[in-house]
């Protein structure tokens, strides 16, 4: 990883600094601004959410495609780039239309019955994290033991 691992490692702490910013903090924070009501907090998060989904498939290419450019594909890309891809497909062909017909459903004045979705969408952004947290760690010793650092 020795040619394309700063952007590498750069890609995976700002994808990290994106989820913990968004998922951990807009999400919530939101409701509780002064004048904000459920159907539009649930509008803009639709939005944040989205956009967030675009930027991690940027990420995941970009790092993609700096390994296959380097040809370094070692025991860190073969354990985790596999399962935060699983994470992202789940999240965004499964969760994130689940969530938006949710709350589509409520903006339009008929709220959803209760579901376990947000918990799963939680979950897999703690998952997430945690995968990216150890996989750049791991790039970044890999960088550094290669003497490129």
């Amino acid at each position: 990883m020795s040619k394309y691992g700063p952007i590498v490692i750069a890609c995976i702490f700002t994808w990290i600094g994106f989820v913990c910013a968004i998922s951990f903090m807009e999400a919530w924070l939101k409701f509780r601004a002064p004048g904000m009501s459920i159907p539009l907090g649930l509008g803009v998060g639709r939005l944040v959410f989205g956009a967030l989904n675009k930027v991690e498939w940027v990420f995941t290419l970009v790092i993609l495609g700096c390994i296959l450019a380097d040809g370094t594909w070692r025991l860190a890309t073969s354990l985790f780039l596999p399962g935060l891809l699983a994470v992202l497909l789940l999240q965004t062909f499964w969760l994130l239309p689940a969530l938006d017909i949710r709350a589509e459903a409520h903006i339009s004045g008929t709220p959803p019955g209760p579901s376990n979705l947000h918990f799963y969408y939680v979950g897999m952004e703690l998952v997430k994290v945690a995968a990216l947290v150890t996989y750049g760690i791991l790039a970044f010793r890999q960088l550094s033991s290669d003497g490129s650092a």
